[in-house]
């Protein structure tokens, strides 16, 4: 396996595409995925951004304006988690409570666009890009909702799913690895971590600039290869923490009885691998969720360790 030259799209996302000079990149990803010119004005570290380390190094909370000069507010989120559909309610509902001021009218609400780089399986389905919009069915004629005549000359817009968020869900694991078109060339980099010469989609190009490892001032670069190295930790611990918890299981199993035997393995697993991530100085909040034991749990066991 030849040795990756370009950094992970996360980590760019943490260092690298919160500077103005690197909006190029974001604006060619998310020009491709919504089919229009996106011009990013500005990075917004709302109040959303604040609440603890995960959303805000995950999160880019983007103030853009589309094709049609209007101004529109991009979440994009690269995520690991399992709660997610859950997550990116919370999220878009957060966000339009914060950008509307007390005492300006509900018509005033800002569009909010959600992009979710999803590198697991959410759901069951054949497609690796997903749309979610908010339509009004008619449950007898089955007919579409529209905005009155009134409304369609104030807001600019037709359906109500134009007013409300909209959801891209980006399964990356769930691509063929064939780019079809401009879009998949930006999946096939986020899948891949590699641009090929022949790409050409918007972007692209300067991302192959910003993202290249070697160009990387020297302390950058050993704090990305330490973010890479525990990145490859975390999955081995995740993976370890079902291997001892089965193993144990088994054992105790045979001796006390299968089923409680398992449980017992499993937790006792899951204990031991806490054990080792918090020698590690891993985050109480983020073992819990690599683990799967509760945050007091985590909590109780770092108490132990220091006394």
């Amino acid at each position: 396996m030849s040795m990756r030259k370009l950094v992970s799209f996360d980590w760019a996302m943490k260092k690298l595409l919160r500077s103005k000079a690197n909006f190029e990149v974001l604006e060619g990803f998310l020009s491709e995925l919504l089919r229009e010119p996106i011009t990013i004005i500005d990075i917004l570290e709302g109040e959303g951004n604040k609440e603890n380390r995960i959303d805000k190094t995950n999160r880019l909370d983007l103030k853009a304006k589309n094709a049609k000069n209007e101004i529109i507010i991009i979440e994009v989120q690269y995520e690991r988690e399992f709660d997610y559909f859950q997550r990116i309610l919370y999220s878009s509902s957060k966000t339009l409570s914060e950008h509307l001021a007390e005492g300006q009218p509900y018509s005033d609400i800002v569009k909010v666009i959600s992009v979710s780089i999803l590198y697991f399986d959410l759901g069951h389905g054949e497609d690796y890009v997903y749309l979610g919009r908010t339509r009004f069915k008619g449950i007898h004629h089955n007919d579409e909702l529209q905005l009155s005549h009134n409304q369609q000359l104030l807001f600019r817009k037709q359906f109500p799913h134009e007013l409300y968020p909209e959801y891209y869900l980006i399964k990356v694991n769930s691509f063929d690895d064939v780019a079809r078109n401009t879009l998949d060339e930006w999946i096939y980099f986020l899948k891949n971590g590699e641009i090929k010469d022949g790409f050409k989609a918007q972007g692209l190009k300067k991302a192959k600039e910003v993202f290249d490892i070697m160009k990387l001032p020297d302390q950058e670069r050993r704090k990305y290869d330490r973010y890479s190295e525990d990145l490859h930790y975390q999955a081995s611990m995740v993976e370890s923490s079902y291997g001892v918890g089965k193993l144990d299981g088994r054992t105790e199993g045979r001796e006390e009885g299968r089923a409680e035997g398992r449980e017992e393995g499993r937790v006792e697993g899951q204990t031991e691998i806490a054990r080792r991530m918090l020698t590690e100085g891993l985050e109480v909040v983020l073992i819990a969720k690599i683990t799967g034991l509760s945050p007091d749990d985590v909590e109780t066991l770092r108490t132990k360790s220091k006394s």
